[in-house]
């Protein structure tokens, strides 16, 4: 009996109530997928509301920054530094201005891609040098111009940013012993909620200014006071481009999150009417089954 026994246990073969067709998810692998996503969900709306209330503050503070970057233009436009009708050029500095986050659609792709496509067509290219701020420029530019890399910085978007990060990063570069003539600042331009423009902001060098043609419009310009406006005009520059840039990252990042929320709902959707169909069809099944069996008797 005891052999009978164990021989039976043996040559068993397992029940196939509720197993589903291969290929097919069983109940259980829907569940799971359903609950992820509903946490995706709850995790992508929480991200939302974190960026809406940090994109309020940014554009509050842009009004305020917008003056320092529209000062130092209206000095490069009337010392006639900067023509109406010619774009800027990248001479040999390029500033990108991103941050450490991601989660955003694409705007630190975007100021990526015009660096690549300036590196790209200018003769002048392996003069250029390119300082990365923020570490999502310098992943997506460091492999590929390792040689052009001036300076990186990082510890970007975690705050808002400040005059003093911008006299910082000023300061470094005119440390740096690179000597430029001109150059751009690259960065992504609010515009609304929705949209933002990747632009370019014209910077130039000291001894340009001071050979500036129409540098005699000011009275009591010396050496001193011109290198003091060089350097607070650099800082003021960068000042402004990264106002610009939080605020469209931030409002990007508000509209990536709540395409992703509504995209999680969709699939909610489908997956929950996926589990009832499938549910249904185990119930079904095993209704026939048990009907069959007591036919059979």
């Amino acid at each position: 009996m005891l052999c009978l026994t164990s021989k039976l246990i043996t040559t068993s073969t397992p029940l196939t109530i509720g197993v589903q067709t291969r290929g097919m998810a069983t109940l259980k692998d829907i569940r799971m997928r359903l609950k992820s996503v509903t946490n995706i969900q709850k995790i992508t709306q929480s991200m939302k509301m974190v960026s809406a209330a940090k994109y309020a503050r940014a554009e509050r503070d842009l009004k305020s920054a917008r003056q320092y970057g529209l000062g130092a233009q209206a000095f490069y436009t009337n010392t006639d530094l900067i023509k109406k009708d010619e774009a800027p050029k990248p001479g040999t500095l390029l500033i990108a201005i991103t941050s450490d986050r991601g989660l955003c659609g694409g705007v630190h792709s975007s100021v990526a891609k015009k660096i690549r496509a300036i590196m790209r067509t200018d003769p002048n290219a392996a003069n250029i040098r390119i300082v990365c701020i923020g570490d999502k420029s310098k992943a997506m530019l460091a492999r590929q111009f390792p040689q052009n890399i001036l300076m990186m910085f990082n510890d970007i978007g975690k705050k808002a940013p400040q005059f003093g990060d911008a006299t910082t990063i000023a300061n470094a570069i005119l440390e740096s012993g690179h000597e430029f003539t001109e150059g751009i600042i690259i960065y992504n331009k609010f515009k609304t909620v929705v949209s933002y423009l990747t632009s370019e902001l014209p910077v130039f060098g000291a001894k340009t200014i001071g050979a500036s043609p129409k540098m005699n419009v000011y009275d009591s310009i010396d050496d001193d006071v011109l290198k003091s406006y060089y350097e607070y005009s650099l800082a003021s520059l960068i000042y402004y481009a990264l106002k610009e840039n939080a605020t469209s990252e931030q409002s990007s990042r508000m509209s990536a999150m709540d395409s992703a929320s509504k995209n999680a709902g969709e699939m909610i959707g489908k997956l929950a009417l996926q589990f009832n169909r499938t549910r249904q069809a185990v119930i079904t099944r095993e209704l026939i089954e048990i009907i069959s069996g007591a036919a059979a008797l």
